[in-house]
């Protein structure tokens, strides 16, 4: 099923395979995306793409810096042909949900995100109400423009399971792409290939998959590490340590592998690691905290197996 949803996407996304590999895993570890990359890189249609892959409920928020909570998470009106206060559900009342450009949105409208992330529910005028599983945020947000946007606070990023950018075409992709596009328009034709229940029972299977002993005291050294290292002032939290797990458990279930191996975990470290830590020494945010992630994992051992045992 799996393999069908990454070629389904790929019927409208040229390339990309690692990215669509990382939201994939995303969806199945049960945690957000935040995809920060330039405009006109395929962000948006991306997201809409997997909604569509997947038979659930699909909103959308296009943030602007007026918007208000209640825009996101909906308000109680009063309904003067029933007498009586009714609710009316916001955009996050789904599975899907593409938060485009949430950087413009200010602080307060930014938080009101944090519960629906965390605890999947919402709470308006003191009552709290649920949100249909799988739910899963795919916000997007532009890195180089900052005139009217405020940046994500550190909480905010950590509800965040990856951060990831788009991938850049090869000139054959470039071209592909543009003999796609030309005469249709592939993203309305495309079909829905698993309903949400399904990705609610991968979501499960997931969690089951084996991680040795060995390879999960590697990736909690990675993380203590980051908490002493020289260039970082804040490392990463408990929290990033469930989602670096559960990252890896998803990715290798998205390789179509029953179990984690070595691989899973460098390649989930960066999308998942990097966004949880603060440098000692400003520096361009992004790039400066993958290369710290990869200075992390070259200096851990990695654990391999003892074969003059057997």
């Amino acid at each position: 099923m799996l393999q069908r949803l990454k070629e389904n996407i790929a019927r409208v996304m040229i390339g990309n395979e690692t990215t669509i590999e990382l939201i994939l895993t995303c969806m199945l570890a049960g945690g957000h995306v935040l995809l920060e990359d330039v405009p006109g890189t395929g962000k948006t249609v991306l997201a809409k793409s997997l909604a569509r892959s997947v038979e659930a409920k699909f909103g959308r928020i296009q943030f602007t810096p007026d918007m208000l909570p209640s825009d996101v998470t909906g308000l109680n009106y009063f309904d003067a042909k029933k007498g009586e206060f009714v609710f009316s559900p916001g955009p996050v009342f789904c599975n899907i949900l593409l938060a485009d450009e949430i950087n413009r949105a200010t602080p307060k409208t930014q938080s009101s995100l944090l519960e629906c992330m965390a605890e999947r529910q919402v709470t308006v005028d003191g009552v709290t109400r649920p949100l249909e599983e799988p739910f899963l945020v795919i916000a997007t947000q532009n890195p180089l423009e900052t005139l009217g946007t405020f940046p994500l606070p550190e909480a905010q990023l950590d509800r965040f399971l990856m951060r990831i950018s788009m991938e850049e075409l090869s000139t054959e992709q470039e071209l592909a792409m543009v003999a796609r596009f030309q005469s249709e328009e592939p993203l309305l034709e495309l079909e829905g290939i698993c309903t949400r229940q399904q990705i609610v029972e991968l979501q499960k299977q997931c969690r089951e998959l084996y991680i040795h002993p060995e390879l999960l005291h590697y990736m909690v050294e990675l993380v203590q590490l980051t908490r002493r290292y020289g260039k970082i002032a804040h490392g990463v939290s408990p929290r990033g340590t469930l989602a670096f797990v559960r990252a890896a458990q998803g990715y290798a279930m998205v390789k179509g592998r029953e179990y984690v191996v070595p691989e899973d975990v460098k390649a989930v470290a960066a999308p998942v690691l990097a966004h949880r830590l603060s440098l000692a020494v400003a520096a361009d945010g992004t790039r400066a905290q993958e290369k710290v992630i990869g200075e992390l994992l070259g200096s851990v051992q990695l654990p391999t197996e003892d074969w003059q045992s057997r």
